[in-house]
């Protein structure tokens, strides 16, 4: 088994595909061997990404997605069963991250934070949901939810974030003990401050803080976190849920 073979023949769906994270999640797994449907909001920038994608020969689709939307959903889930004839797997990375920070607790949007609230926890959960009977019957299904590690320092003036990315490292356990019984593998990838669009607005100090404090001291970019989405898809972690795993070069540790 190499790189290139390790997810061969796996149908998997990636949400928040169109850039950033999402983006390197879609290529990392198509590469792997298996088939993508990529998932985004930004419906037309997703379709390009893809056909970019397709024209180096691999084997990926595009979707238009709104996880504010649950018939939105239930319908991107629909065109990724049908066009991949089941799946293998399901990678929830999409979320709501730009502009949401900036202010701390006493000044904080309540309309933000149920907007955020809505996509990242809501919309996560509710495309499990969907997944869900088509992921029972590949017999060995991955979910991975992608969380975020200021949910493990708590990270100041960015409240609502944190909050949801809290959420969803607990809702995976949870997930994970529900959907045990059929054999499906649900966890949580826990990244640091990145380099990607949606990081742009950060204020340089916090990402002088992250690389000052790491114990690998440098930025972080999306393909530092191929390698263990790729192993937590694949047959190498069957026996592996549940779990929280943070990336992010020694900034926090479990």
């Amino acid at each position: 088994m190499t790189i290139h073979t390790l997810l061969q023949g796996k149908k998997i769906m990636v949400t928040g595909a169109a850039r950033g994270l999402g983006l390197g999640f879609a290529q990392a797994i198509a590469k792997a061997g298996a088939t993508v449907v990529m998932a985004d909001i930004l419906t037309e920038l997703v379709e390009q990404e893809a056909k970019q994608l397709q024209q180096q020969g691999l084997g990926v689709h595009a979707v238009g997605l709104d996880l504010s939307q649950p018939e939105s959903i239930r319908s991107a889930v629909q065109f990724a069963a049908d066009t991949l004839n089941g799946l293998d797997g399901l990678v929830n990375c999409a979320a709501l991250a730009s502009g949401v920070g900036g202010k701390d607790l006493m000044q904080y949007d309540p309309d933000l934070w149920d907007r955020v609230m809505t996509v990242n926890v809501k919309g996560t959960w509710l495309m499990v949901q969907a997944c869900v009977p088509y992921l029972k019957q590949s017999g060995a299904a991955k979910i991975i939810n992608v969380a975020s590690d200021t949910a493990l320092w708590g990270a100041p003036k960015l409240m609502a974030y944190v909050a949801s990315k809290g959420a969803i490292i607990s809702m995976t356990r949870s997930m994970a003990r529900e959907l045990g019984e059929f054999n499906i593998c649900v966890n949580t990838i826990s990244p640091g401050l990145t380099l990607v669009e949606a990081t742009e607005y950060v204020p340089q100090e916090r990402h002088d803080l992250y690389v000052t404090g790491r114990a690998i001291q440098r930025q972080q970019h999306p393909q530092d976190l191929n390698g263990t989405a790729l192993y937590l898809l694949s047959e190498l972690a069957s026996f592996v849920t549940g779990q929280n795993i943070p990336v992010n070069g020694g900034f926090v540790f479990n």
